[in-house]
């Protein structure tokens, strides 16, 4: 049976995500220590998801765990070597992100990189999938047209293409998307 990692699985999306490789086949293996409380009191409580998808998902398995924890995430990832990660996990509130920008900058960025690294070390070959919402990208991405191809979606503007030779491209790639983003 494949395993799956999934970051933030008790939140809106990595619940969902959870859910829908379940039912095509794979071990889940969900990864949140309800940070939401810290971003959101009360309110953002996520802990009874944990129980719900239990009960969907017999085999699910879930670590408490904070993604700013190296040590706790190389162990995981050492230990399920996953065949997919999907990173879900997220401080998603860019209102919050002022008010607390080291906790967001920790979240966001110190955990990926935990997560990143943790893939590259236990299972290189896995594909990592990160995905957010619409918090974090703004409304921008739904006016990029795309293309359906036989296995993925691709976009139908060469201007907005990301080239094999990024490092090379990088920082036209960037000039442009911030030109578009001047005169939009």
């Amino acid at each position: 049976m494949p395993k799956v990692v999934v970051t933030g699985s008790c939140g809106l999306i990595g619940s969902e995500v959870s859910r829908f490789f379940a039912r095509e086949g794979f071990q889940i293996h969900g990864i949140d220590d309800n940070h939401r409380v810290v971003f959101f009191g009360p309110e953002g409580d996520t802990s009874w998801v944990i129980e719900r998808l239990r009960q969907e998902m017999p085999d699910y398995r879930h670590a408490s765990l904070d993604i700013r924890d190296r040590e706790g995430v190389l162990a995981l990832f050492d230990e399920v070597r996953p065949d997919l990660i999907i990173h879900t996990a997220a401080q998603p509130s860019h209102d919050r992100a002022a008010a607390i920008p080291f906790l967001d900058f920790e979240v966001n960025a110190l955990g990926t990189l935990h997560l990143l690294e943790a893939a590259r070390r236990s299972c290189s070959e896995s594909p990592f999938i990160h995905m957010s919402t619409n918090k974090v990208y703004g409304d921008r991405p739904n006016g990029i047209a795309l293309q359906e191809l036989a296995t993925r979606f691709d976009c139908a503007d060469p201007a907005w293409h990301i080239s094999k030779s990024l490092p090379r491209i990088f920082g036209e790639i960037a000039a442009s998307w911030m030109d578009r983003r001047v005169t939009a």
